[in-house]
């Protein structure tokens, strides 16, 4: 049984595996696509909060941030250019780790793009909803809440929405159309293909970095130095309480290797792409993060739309209805990218024969996973209906950062398997770089913990990852493993130890269903199983 449960895939047979997907993407398509899932609603709204906590040092926080991807998105590099198939950090565990920890990842994998698709959806919806406002159309609140919140919670806008609600057998009507009508548009778009997606999105994209721009040197016009001092007010821990936030911001890159088999040449144009929107978005980000603590005081900018917010304090109203458009815009492109990327993990996973072969179904005109994209739109839009979702959304970002820890781990201990004569992770050897450049890092980080918390039940996981990240530096410094992997496996186990306990706790029971599922369906069904196993 152990051995079916790690059973692995060789990366240099995958080749044989026929595509009927359409290649269509090119490195401008990919490094937009990349763009539009990194630049969403953290720049228009999550930014405040972080800035809140973290006065203007926040931009420390998205360069410890991006380096953090930087690092996964060395290994994420390799694996695309020597794997020629969709799937992301699942087709990558299979590889490198076996079936079960594959199997762990693909529903790790659908988690992260389920919720951020409906948090994305949501958010979506209440920026539509106030640029209506803002042009004197009042939409109604029954249509732009769901019914969980309008129902359990005490503000005036939830009791106004219950009250005024039409009722059926005396039921209320309570539904957020705004967040649903636009799930349903993506869903038809990436049904249709891959093609009209793209153009959709490189428009989209165009208009929103034009926007921000225009953002980035207007308002800095308007800043006043003096709201810099202090740098960083509430210290290292007021920085890293912005890192879920922060973090939902930068998972973007990882939908672009679910892409692999509708790119004209994925070897040479994925690596590229994947560096390049990270980049470009990085330093979109420290702009927009320095400029906006500028205009005004960190103290200010706890509300929901800190862009909109700060135009608006600083006399530039004309501008900030645009900019309340371009986060429309802004979010129609990540909720876009996020819908191509799941339907194909879904594909790849069907293929495999851990879930049902009809999700591996190829439209035959429009050349897309038409079951899986379907099923996909479907499975944002019933939870939008009954749920209120805020409080799961960091499930995200400890999702996306379960994967990357895995795709890092994969190039670091599995190297020997995978043969590529395109983009390769340098090999700098860790022996005593790894703990010359990482100790220090730790050694901070404890001094920050342990000086502002007692430990508590709730801390658990905090100290498992910082012993995981111990443990990572001795066993790379021993084995004179490969210091990037390496470096990028202890960055996200730090980012991973900050996150609360409350979304460990349910991250670990979404895994616990996924193994049930796995044992009673994926085991027996998989295709390296073999027919005597399956009967």
């Amino acid at each position: 049984m152990q051995s079916s449960l790690f059973r692995t895939k060789n990366p240099n047979e995958l080749h044989t595996e026929v595509s009927a997907l359409k290649r269509t993407l090119t490195f401008k398509d990919l490094t937009a696509l990349g763009i539009a899932a990194v630049i969403g609603a953290g720049i228009f709204g999550t930014i405040g909060q972080a800035a809140y906590d973290g006065g203007p040092g926040i931009i420390f926080l998205f360069i410890i941030t991006s380096l953090g991807c930087l690092f996964s998105a060395f290994c994420y590099a390799e694996f695309a250019a020597s794997t020629p198939i969709s799937g992301s950090a699942y087709t990558y565990a299979y590889i490198s780790f076996g079936e079960l920890i594959a199997w762990i990842i693909g529903w790790d994998l659908f988690m992260e793009y389920a919720v951020g698709n409906m948090a994305v959806a949501i958010s979506w919806s209440d920026y539509f909803t106030a640029f209506l406002k803002g042009v004197n159309i009042e939409f109604p609140l029954w249509l732009s809440m769901d019914y969980f919140t309008a129902v359990h919670q005490k503000s005036a806008a939830a009791q106004q929405a219950y009250v005024h609600a039409p009722r059926i057998f005396d039921f209320p009507v309570i539904v957020d159309l705004p967040a649903i009508l636009i799930t349903v548009l993506i869903t038809i778009l990436v049904y249709i293909g891959i093609q009209e997606s793209k153009r959709t999105n490189n428009v989209l994209v165009v208009f929103k970095i034009i926007v921000l721009l225009l953002f980035i040197i207007v308002g800095f016009t308007t800043v006043n130095t003096a709201n810099w001092s202090p740098f960083i007010p509430n210290g290292w821990s007021g920085i890293f309480k912005g890192t879920a936030a922060v973090f939902f911001a930068y998972i973007g890159f990882d939908a672009l290797s679910t892409t692999t088999e509708e790119c004209v040449n994925p070897k040479r144009d994925l690596p590229r792409a994947i560096f390049s929107s990270l980049l470009i978005s990085t330093l979109i980000y420290i702009a927009i993060a320095l400029v906006i603590t500028g205009m005004v005081s960190y103290h200010d900018l706890n509300v929901g739309d800190p862009l909109a917010y700060a135009l608006e304090k600083t006399g530039l109203h004309k501008f900030a209805g645009l900019l309340s458009f371009s986060a429309i815009v802004s979010m129609t492109g990540v909720l876009l990218v996020f819908q191509i990327g799941q339907p194909r993990i879904w594909m790849n996973m069907s293929r495999d024969g851990l879930l049902p072969k009809a999700l591996s179904r190829i439209h035959p005109r429009y050349q897309t996973p038409s079951v899986a994209t379907v099923l996909t739109g479907g499975s944002i839009i019933l939870p939008l209906l009954f749920l209120d979702l805020k409080e799961v959304v960091d499930l995200t970002s400890i999702g996306t950062l379960f994967a990357f820890l895995i795709v890092c781990a994969g190039i670091w201990l599995k190297k020997e398997k995978i043969k590529t004569e395109s983009f390769t992770v340098p090999f700098i050897g860790g022996r005593y770089l790894l703990p010359v450049t990482m100790l220090p890092v730790l050694y901070l980080y404890l001094h920050t913990v342990s000086t502002e918390n007692v430990f508590s039940f709730t801390q658990i996981p905090l100290y498992s990852c910082i012993l995981a990240m111990i443990a990572t530096i001795f066993y790379g410094s021993v084995r004179n493993l490969s210091l990037l992997p390496g470096i990028g496996v202890c960055l996200n186990l730090l980012l991973l130890s900050t996150m609360h306990h409350q979304n460990w706790i349910r991250f670990v029971a979404w895994l616990a269903i996924g193994l049930i599922v796995y044992m009673t369906y994926g085991r027996k069904h998989s295709v390296l199983a073999g027919p005597s196993t399956k009967g």
